[in-house]
């Protein structure tokens, strides 16, 4: 804040890919760190990576889970080894990209990545240039973030880490819809017809 102070929001979900590849994730309500105010479910997510889907049931009352294709954007970020740069278009700015090495968290070996993206001045109002980075530690044993962390100037930081890891296969019912959930499908028929 502007008087050097912080607001730290927080919540925690669960997280589990099963040996199929399919990934279960909660999606919580941010809260004030203080424990004063409880956080509610705002939806489950459910990616199959061989369905090529990607499940979205809102926590609304409606009950509906809406289905789109499932792209490697709906996964996550992979190693990346080396340090490379590329121009942004329109004279927006850069991003680079940056090998961090190997790293442990939870006792696993993780891959280390940050992503700095300069955006030159004038692109979003602003005077000067300004960097939004993120920070990535990939396990390539569980094909998934271990650690990330976002610093934008606007926004502030998110950190989300893992904690309390089973490496046992996680319940199969975790990647059915809720109970009283349908699917409503979002598709393209090409796209459907293609699967």
């Amino acid at each position: 804040m502007s008087d050097r102070g912080t607001i730290t929001l927080a919540n925690e979900r669960r997280i589990a890919r099963d040996s199929k590849g399919r990934i279960y994730e909660e999606r919580w309500a941010l809260v004030p760190k203080n424990g004063r105010q409880k956080s509610m479910m705002t939806a489950i997510q459910i990616g199959d990576p061989t369905q090529h889907t990607v499940h979205t049931c809102m926590m609304d009352g409606r009950h509906v889970c809406d289905v789109t294709d499932y792209t490697d954007s709906a996964s996550v970020v992979q190693e990346v080894r080396g340090t490379r740069t590329v121009e942004l278009p329109n004279d927006t700015g850069f991003v680079s990209h940056e090998d961090l090495g190997n790293g442990s968290i939870e006792g696993l070996d993780s891959v280390g990545t940050k992503i700095t993206t300069t955006y030159n001045s004038g692109v979003f109002g602003n005077d000067n240039t300004f960097n939004v980075e993120r920070e990535f530690w990939y396990s390539p044993q569980l094909g998934i973030n271990l650690l990330s962390k976002v610093t934008d100037p606007r926004f502030g930081t998110q950190t989300f880490t893992v904690t309390s890891l089973s490496l046992s296969e996680p319940e199969p019912n975790l990647f059915a819809l809720p109970d009283g959930f349908r699917a409503v499908d979002h598709r393209s028929p090409v796209a459907r017809a293609v699967r």
